[in-house]
């Protein structure tokens, strides 16, 4: 039985890492200069599979697209690897310890930050051709990752709410510290009330621009990984890093609503 003890020292891990999300280093500032040069130096096709790109993010929120996973099979490994023993819908993993939580995430970012290495240098092997199909792919991974992070959480992507919230955790990990607040207070009062609820989905009807900030976060390592075969070694940089802050955004945020949620239940 997880105590209030507990689960406040896991609370105390989750702020002293949103404290440092707070600083930005200042190649990562640079590192968003490139993608100005590189509208400028892209044909005309990646330019127009980017702005798919766009509509597709839009898809997401509204219904899922083609990004919304298959929830069932995440639920037999929840289920294999817990002790909790009944569990049937996804509700039910809200009650199981914050370890088991923990556990699954951090098994999870590794499998994931693995297959992004792989993804971005066989993709960086034939430099911008190819980085064509490592944009789409890389949206793909993470959307797919932050699913999966909110199913082990208990909470569940069907629900247009959590898409949202899927989606805010993306921006956050590209916005400066001035954008990486304002998102922990908008999640922080997220299920408060429904006028909260009602003010983030009148934020992302602006949601383009959540999609261009997330492109321009990867800034001069996807410069570099245009360059034929030298992109095998850029792609791998770019996809693992960004697949890395991308779960570790995702366990934070979704593991502090859930302590929230059973200290509230311990008062109760």
């Amino acid at each position: 039985m997880e105590n209030r003890e507990l689960l406040e020292q896991h609370l105390q891990e989750i702020q002293v890492w949103e404290k440092d999300q707070k600083d930005l280093w200042f190649w990562e500032k640079l590192g968003r200069i490139p993608f100005k040069l590189l509208d400028k130096m892209t044909p005309a096709f990646l330019q127009n599979k980017i702005a798919l790109l766009v509509d597709e993010l839009g898809n997401y929120i509204q219904s899922g697209g083609k990004y919304l996973i298959n929830e069932q099979a995440m639920i037999q490994k929840i289920r294999d690897h817990s002790s909790t023993q009944h569990i049937i819908t996804i509700s039910d993993i809200g009650q199981i310890p914050i370890e088991d939580m923990i556990s699954l995430s951090d098994k999870l970012q590794n499998e994931r930050v693995k297959f992004a290495t792989v993804q971005g240098a066989s993709t960086g092997f034939g430099g911008i051709f190819t980085l064509a199909i490592d944009i789409p792919m890389i949206l793909g991974t993470a959307l797919k990752t932050l699913q999966e992070i909110a199913i082990i959480h208990g909470y569940d992507p069907n629900d247009k709410m959590e898409r949202i919230f899927i989606v805010k955790c993306l921006q956050f990990t590209s916005a400066d510290i001035v954008g990486k607040e304002a998102i922990l207070q908008e999640l922080s009062a997220m299920n408060s009330s429904k006028k909260a609820s009602d003010n983030m989905i009148s934020q992302l009807q602006g949601w383009q621009e959540v999609f261009y900030t997330y492109r321009d976060q990867l800034g001069w390592k996807k410069l570099f990984q245009m360059i034929p075969i030298a992109g095998m070694v850029f792609g791998a940089y770019a996809n693992k890093g960004m697949i890395q802050d991308v779960a570790e955004t995702g366990m934070m945020l979704y593991r502090k609503r859930r302590i929230y949620e059973k200290l509230t239940e311990l008062d109760g």
